[in-house]
């Protein structure tokens, strides 16, 4: 893996993080790490990569609980981290600072009491793990920050000096998604492990549909973009698949029953169709695996089965990808934020043919 931000060999890249201007000043830069929207493998290995990569730099990483929620609650809500804070952690599923959707945090009160509990620590830096919805509303919170500040010295609930001290929010994201949806990056956080979950699912299905002679419908996440859909489809040598990106013409029912009725004759014991939770036909119209089997009930006279994997594509410990490439992300987003200025314009940090990226 080529990469600008890493020079050293060292086994972990947070060793080779260097030092920055803060590790000589007395009060260190302040760095908060947060992980937001929907869990996915991996968040773990890029909250170590940054915490360490930040102590490493003589910065001090604090931990926002569960999301967005814990900068709102404060508190508890945010907590000082140390170097073993996140030992033993790399192999974990899930994230173990937690996550949650914030109402609260889309409404400007919410920000203001986001924006007043981090300058309570001295935190206007931030690296934020999430999705779209989470980065888009981090953005948000950074194009308002100069206002809420304002408001919040007009309130007294800071100080002249604090607001002179934090004009601005500095920050970088990394994208926690297992379905593989930035444009501009190879790969997402999350997204090799759950097509490897899903992978695994369609092979012990299959085993028990050749079995029956029976056709099993499994409808996989993707709201609106169909990665895990089609690569499980083509990796696991399904019959037909269905995904947001590409509605089906009028008449795909004949078509997919055509198909599947060819692999029959052809010897084939049993037949797969993968369904995108998302998948529409042309009008916009939804197909769900459950349309899915009646078609094949009414066309084709057979009784299939359906199983939706759901969360289960979520869980389960990280794939090598997950745990080595979110350690370079989030080893590069910590470099990042704590070397920001001012002027710093926010970045996404991706892996995009081989490299390691900065995105707008």
């Amino acid at each position: 893996m080529a990469n600008d931000a890493l020079s050293s060999t060292s086994a972990d890249p947070a060793d080779a993080a260097g030092t920055s201007p803060a590790s000589s000043t007395a009060e260190p830069v302040r760095v908060g790490v947060l992980t937001s929207g929907g869990d996915a493998q991996g968040m773990n290995a890029a909250v170590r990569a940054v915490v360490r990569t930040a102590l490493r730099m003589g910065a001090q990483p604090y931990a926002v609980m569960e999301g967005w929620s814990g900068a709102v609650a404060g508190g508890d809500g945010i907590r000082k981290l140390e170097w073993d804070s996140v030992g033993s952690i790399l192999h974990r599923g899930g994230t173990i600072i937690g996550t949650a959707r914030s109402a609260e945090f889309r409404e400007r009160a919410g920000q203001l009491a986001a924006c007043r509990n981090l300058l309570e620590h001295d935190i206007d830096r931030l690296v934020v793990i999430g999705g779209d919805g989470s980065l888009t509303g981090t953005n948000e919170f950074r194009k308002n920050w100069p206002s809420l500040v304002a408001e919040l010295v007009e309130r007294g609930d800071i100080t002249e000096q604090t607001a002179a001290a934090h004009p601005v929010l500095m920050v970088t994201g990394l994208v926690g998604s297992i379905d593989n949806d930035l444009v501009g990056a190879d790969m997402t956080i999350g997204a090799d492990s759950a097509l490897h979950r899903i992978l695994e699912a369609i092979d012990d299905i299959s085993s028990t549909a050749a079995s029956h002679q029976r056709t099993f419908i499994v409808e996989v996440m993707g709201r609106h973009c169909g990665y895990l859909a089609l690569m499980a489809a083509v990796a696991g040598g399904c019959d037909y698949v269905l995904v947001p990106e590409l509605p089906p013409a009028e008449g795909w029912e004949e078509d997919m029953c055509r198909k599947l009725a060819k692999g029959r004759e052809a010897g084939r014991r049993e037949s797969m169709v993968i369904v995108a939770e998302g998948a529409t036909d042309r009008a916009g119209n939804p197909i769900t695996a459950d349309d899915v089997k009646r078609v094949l009930a009414e066309r084709l006279g057979e009784e299939a089965r359906v199983t939706i994997l759901g969360h289960v594509q979520r869980g389960g410990k990280p794939s090598a990808y997950d745990r080595w490439m979110s350690t370079l992300l989030g080893c590069t987003a910590a470099r990042e934020v704590v070397l920001a200025t001012a002027e710093s314009e926010p970045v996404i940090i991706a892996e995009r043919q081989n490299r390691i990226k900065r995105l707008p």
